[in-house]
């Protein structure tokens, strides 16, 4: 959980320093098609956090919402998480292109 809001607060800021960038930049570079691509990952980042919230809460409760003793979460859990982790490692390895091809001053497509 901890991780999930380090990373949407990480993708907010991001997005607010390539405003930033672009409001200051003298060569207008459109970092908008960017911008949407972080506030979408954000978007997925949130829902996949609900859904493990969710798949925690089903997890601890038993009929009718009585507790039941605290289960090794596996399967789908597992799986959405390293999803989740493997989304986290690309959003970082992307931040990381980016600043370097903003501090270059070079746009280097794909």
């Amino acid at each position: 959980r901890e991780s999930q809001v380090e990373l949407r607060e990480h993708i907010d800021s991001l997005a607010t320093e390539l405003c930033r960038i672009n409001e200051d930049q003298k060569v207008a570079l459109d970092l908008d098609p960017y911008v949407k691509k972080l506030l979408n990952a954000r978007r997925r980042v949130v829902l996949v956090n609900n859904i493990l919230q969710n798949a925690q809460v089903r997890g601890h409760r038993g009929f009718r919402g009585s507790p039941e003793p605290a289960q090794v979460l596996t399967g789908d859990f597992c799986r959405a998480q390293e999803r989740l982790r493997r989304l986290n490692h690309s959003v970082a390895k992307e931040t990381v292109r980016r600043r370097a091809m903003l501090e270059g001053g070079g746009y280097q497509g794909k």
